[in-house]
């Protein structure tokens, strides 16, 4: 993915992503400017807004331009070995926001129940859905009882789920088990043994409580891990979400401590002792900076980068102006990673993608949907959809499920986790965009409404062919494109075009 020096408007984004080039040591890589995302016209006025915006370094503002020739990104597997981010489904947009969905069971909302989570995933289990890899059912807050197990370990409901069997209904199906938790227990562990030893689970709390009842850990016990590694055996989970970690979380209502960085290395010590295959999600708007991306980058397999992303207790999922700001951020994070001249380790967490439903239930407009999913793609951010799945209109089904979809998924995914590659075929996907009017959090000055014409040239792309192929992932519509020659489109606000391009 690169970032142009001269894009045409203030907050017309356009993203290359994915040209293949061979790099001396046999391995493919990304090729990228100074900068791998967007530049803005007006660059100083936004810049100083953000980085009025950082608190205190936590999310560094990379310069939009370093200047100097093309330079090599690539990114590298992740902590616990994987190559690509998920896909599949969480539940937490439907908890929060009930009214979306008919057959949510509101009375107990923002709390769920198995029933519910299980009509929602088999769809994941329909032959078209499951192949295209969405294979992760994940469950997020309340899932939980609120007294430990007999060792102290968090355990689920048993008035609303049996997670055991849940996990073995899901992996029957091909489908994978996802769990939240947070980086603190009910304090009525404490007097309960570490499993397996005769170490009260109170010994390793740190001496915080907090006015919920709930203890927080001393990570520099040595028996904190020994109750970690337990906790991890007893789930039987393929993802964990791990959310209020600090830096830099919206702790909200929660007086979480200023530093649970110390829960996601346990967190990922207790899944190598566990031997599986297990992703850690971090979450949610953590800070950026060092130590701590490095620290992210050691435990993790993505982070989020913001935010909620969607609307809270409304009758729609979510909005444009949380939209700009979580692209945003991707924007800030790219270009720290250039900047610092960093392998791209862990995975942007844009949360939740709400593109499955129609305008009156998404809460965007069909085009704006697939702005989203086209933006989601291009980062090889996590594929995490948050619609009601039990009713998919066929824009998103399509969006989801589509052979260009999946080809444009499979492309970004790889290139941003590249190994060893075909030779340089000179394929490449061109994201052009025109976000709308900034809401508040899009990080651009606008320069009007409506219609804007995004063109950009192949030359500034840096792509070198001939003539190139040009094709709509979405539309399927092509054209062709000489050496010397533009793309461009026409876009309405939040509108985009996604295209592949290859030689013709």
């Amino acid at each position: 993915m690169r970032r142009l020096s001269k894009p045409p408007a203030d907050r017309l984004w356009i993203l290359t992503i994915g040209r293949k080039a061979p790099a001396l040591d046999g391995d493919y890589w990304l090729r990228s400017p100074d900068s791998l995302l967007i530049a803005l016209i007006g660059a100083a006025t936004a810049q100083l807004s953000l980085y009025q915006r950082a608190p205190a370094g936590c999310y560094p503002v990379a310069p939009n331009s370093t200047g100097g020739p093309l330079v090599p990104v690539k990114t590298s597997k992740t902590a616990q070995g994987f190559y690509s981010a998920p896909r599949g489904w969480n539940s937490w947009g439907i908890q929060i926001n009930p009214k979306t969905t008919p057959s949510s069971p509101s009375a107990i909302a923002p709390l769920t129940n198995q029933s519910f989570i299980i009509q929602q995933c088999n769809v994941l289990a329909d032959s078209d859905v499951l192949a295209a890899g969405y294979d992760l059912c994940s469950i997020d807050g309340g899932w939980y009882s609120s007294v430990t197990d007999e060792y102290g370990r968090m355990t689920y409901n048993s008035t609303r789920f049996d997670i055991p069997e849940l996990g073995t209904y899901l992996h029957s199906k091909g489908l994978k088990l996802g769990l939240y938790n947070m980086p603190h227990i009910p304090c009525e562990a404490a007097d309960k043994k570490i499993y397996g030893t005769d170490i009260k689970v109170g010994t390793t709390f740190n001496g915080v409580e907090d006015e919920f009842g709930f203890c927080y850990f001393n990570y520099s016990h040595p028996n904190t891990q020994l109750y970690h590694n337990s906790m991890i055996d007893l789930w039987g989970t393929d993802m964990i979400k791990l959310d209020y970690i600090t830096p830099g979380s919206s702790v909200g209502e929660y007086p979480v401590p200023a530093d649970t960085s110390g829960a996601a290395m346990a967190y990922h010590r207790a899944i190598i002792n566990n031997g599986r295959q297990i992703r850690l999600d971090l979450s949610s708007n953590i800070c950026r900076n060092e130590p701590y991306l490095g620290i992210w980058e050691s435990s993790a397999e993505s982070m989020r980068l913001a935010v909620d992303i969607n609307n809270q207790h409304a009758s729609t999922f979510v909005g444009m102006w949380k939209i700009q700001g979580t692209i945003e951020q991707y924007r800030l994070y790219i270009n720290q990673l250039v900047l610092d001249k960093k392998l791209m380790v862990v995975r942007p967490g844009f949360d939740n993608l709400f593109a499955g439903n129609p305008a009156s239930v998404s809460g965007i407009t069909d085009g704006q949907c697939v702005t989203v999913m086209s933006h989601w793609i291009g980062a090889a951010a996590n594929l995490i959809v948050g619609s009601d799945m039990a009713n998919l209109d066929d824009l998103g089904r399509k969006l989801l499920t589509s052979s260009a979809s999946q080809l444009a998924v499979d492309f970004c995914s790889k290139l941003q986790a590249w190994i060893a590659g075909p030779s340089a075929s000179g394929q490449a996907y061109v994201l052009l965009t025109n976000l709308g009017p900034n809401q508040g959090r899009g990080g651009y000055v606008d320069v009007g409404a409506g219609e804007q014409n995004v063109s950009i040239t192949l030359e500034d792309l840096g792509l070198t062919g001939s003539k190139y192929l040009v094709r709509d992932v979405w539309s399927g519509n092509s054209t062709t494109v000489a050496a010397g020659g533009s793309l461009s489109a026409i876009l309405g606000e939040g509108e985009s075009q996604f295209l592949r391009l290859s030689f013709a």
